[in-house]
């Protein structure tokens, strides 16, 4: 069995719990089932935009490419009523297609 080494831990590659000690803030050993249940609650605490489709559920990106002047028109028209450029491409999509 290989010797515990006790070091202050960084931001960086993973580590084996195991064989690393690692204290958290309040000065206690982060053991493999402390470090899953830390990473389980920061995972349900990151924030990002609300789905599109359902909950929990990763709406679909669609990319293009268009023209400066074209670019430089949807930013401002965004800045001017105060939404995102992807609520106006779509707003602007769906009523495409629903006259196509």
């Amino acid at each position: 069995m290989a010797s515990k080494v006790k070091v202050k831990y960084t931001f960086g590659p993973d580590i084996d719990l195991s064989k690393t000690v690692v204290l958290g803030k309040n000065g206690k050993r982060i053991a493999n089932a402390r470090a899953e249940r830390l990473a389980l609650a920061a995972v349900d605490k990151v924030v990002g935009r609300p789905s599109l489709t359902a909950k929990s559920v990763e709406s679909p990106q669609v990319k293009v490419r268009v023209p400066a002047k074209l670019k430089k028109a949807l930013d401002k028209e965004a800045k001017r009523r105060g939404e995102t450029k992807s609520v106006i491409v779509r707003e602007a999509l769906e009523k495409y297609l629903k006259s196509a």
